[in-house]
């Protein structure tokens, strides 16, 4: 009895942490930081991107900064992505890296291209693709913005000088 309860859960383990892939039919792009296969939901690892509804300035004018969801959407077009990652944040959701292609870290690219922040809270991993985009005036970085973290903490999305 014992080998087979060992074998039912090595195949248990394996189901749950073994890496999804789809195309893009298949995939949904929830919000900057989330992506949606096949019902199964997934927390890009490392990185926090703004709220939908999240306001920054730029020059003096406010502006949606929130739109890094559009970015990813554009980046993946019908690409092959695939995530895979074991641990679930309080949502439920998996925390995962995200490949496009087979070859495109999209947490990377997603910080990167100044669309989102390096979450320290969890992840050192692209801290320096941050300081990069920051230094280079990319996307959110070209704004006075709120950390998305501290926006969901207050439930207000106001901007910093």
């Amino acid at each position: 009895m014992a080998p087979r309860l060992a074998f039912c859960l090595l195949i248990a383990l394996h189901l749950a942490v073994a890496p999804v892939a789809a195309r893009a039919a298949h995939l949904r792009v929830i919000d900057g930081d989330t992506l949606e296969i096949d019902g199964r939901r997934f927390r890009l690892l490392g990185i926090d991107a703004p709220e939908r509804a999240q306001i920054c300035t730029r020059a003096g004018l406010a502006w949606g900064c929130g739109q890094a969801a559009a970015a990813l959407r554009a980046k993946i077009g019908d690409g092959a992505v695939l995530c895979a990652g074991e641990d679930r944040d309080s949502y439920g959701r998996i925390v995962a890296v995200c490949t496009l292609e087979y070859d495109i870290d999209l947490n990377g690219w997603m910080v990167e291209c100044g669309w989102a922040m390096a979450y320290r809270r969890y992840s050192k991993t692209y801290v320096a693709a941050e300081e990069r985009a920051e230094a280079a005036g990319k996307g959110i970085w070209a704004a006075a913005l709120s950390p998305p973290w501290k926006g969901r903490a207050t439930q207000r999305y106001a901007a910093h000088p």
